[in-house]
């Protein structure tokens, strides 16, 4: 009687790696099951709660009003001002530190003592609690003995006897130095990175070619960088679209709505005002508007992949 051949040794190591058919599902279901639980559940609970009339102070009692609280959000002259301002909040955060990073990581990039310790010291502010950030922040901002508000005095800017942070004039542009400041080694850090995958043999034939430092800059290295630059965007935007703390540590909002953000305005109405249904409106337009950016970037590297 004949024996059946026997299973070549290959296929029974791939088939003893691989195991099972659903082994790739097993692995996977512990973060499906987080997303759900997490993450899809509150959003589907938020949704729903953007169409009633839920109070914190009884939220087990919700009335259906459809499109009422959406209605009520745009109508009031204050979430206007407070899209506004998140705009401005963000644009400003996105190209402060993504242009700043770019010029630390160029920096950086470069041959020069003690290279390695700068570094390392470039990412502290990001490492930094966002607490502990906001807390340094109001110090250097202190109208009797901060560092910043002398510099002001000393440049011809009176922030005031409240100091800047109470003054509607520059409470926002002091949010926005002091978020720059901690998003810039994020952004550096990782163009670095990038900067080390930029082909050094093109670099050099650009330069024996009389290129420039500028002209070797555009044609060679900013098009490895393009990608890494769009996708460090689109985190700061969305990063700076849910900034939270540091605003509500160092302004709350104020003075007179100057800093209140859209993340600002949802916890107000939420906790102050005890208007849940509102809220999640509030929280559902911030969604919108990180699903169109998010979009929108996608289309964007799309249409610059086709034309290169």
């Amino acid at each position: 009687m004949r024996r059946a051949p026997a299973e070549p040794l290959s296929a029974r190591r791939r088939r003893r790696v691989v195991g099972s058919p659903w082994t790739p599902y097993a692995f996977l279901a512990p973060a499906v099951l987080y997303i759900v639980v997490f993450q899809l559940v509150p959003l589907v609970q938020e949704v729903y709660l953007s169409f009633t009339r839920t109070t914190l102070l009884n939220p087990a009692v919700s009335v259906w009003v459809g499109l009422a609280n959406y209605q009520r959000v745009f109508a009031d002259p204050e979430f206007q001002q407070t899209l506004l301002t998140t705009a401005v909040y963000v644009v400003c955060c996105v190209v402060g530190s993504v242009g700043l990073g770019l010029i630390v990581a160029l920096l950086l990039n470069g041959r020069f003592p003690g290279r390695g310790v700068a570094r390392s010291l470039v990412t502290i502010p990001w490492a930094a609690p966002g607490i502990a950030v906001a807390l340094i922040a109001t110090w250097m901002f202190n109208p009797q003995f901060g560092i910043l508000t002398r510099l002001l005095r000393a440049v011809g800017i009176d922030p005031g006897a409240s100091g800047a942070l109470d003054n509607p004039r520059l409470a926002l542009a002091t949010i926005l130095l002091t978020t720059i400041w901690q998003l810039v080694p994020f952004v550096a850090v990782v163009l670095l990175s990038a900067l080390q995958s930029v082909p050094q043999e093109l670099v050099e034939a650009a330069s024996m070619d009389g290129a420039g430092r500028w002209t070797v800059f555009r044609v060679v290295t900013w098009q490895v960088l393009k990608p890494t630059v769009g996708l460090v965007a689109v985190l700061m935007t969305i990063w700076s679209l849910r900034r939270f703390e540091l605003i509500w540590l160092m302004t709350r909002g104020g003075p007179l709505g100057s800093t209140r953000t859209l993340v600002i305005d949802l916890y107000s109405q939420a906790f102050e005002s005890k208007q849940l249904g509102v809220a999640a409106a509030i929280g559902m337009v911030g969604i919108v508007i990180s699903v169109i950016v998010i979009a929108g970037s996608r289309l964007v590297a799309r249409a610059a992949a086709r034309e290169a």
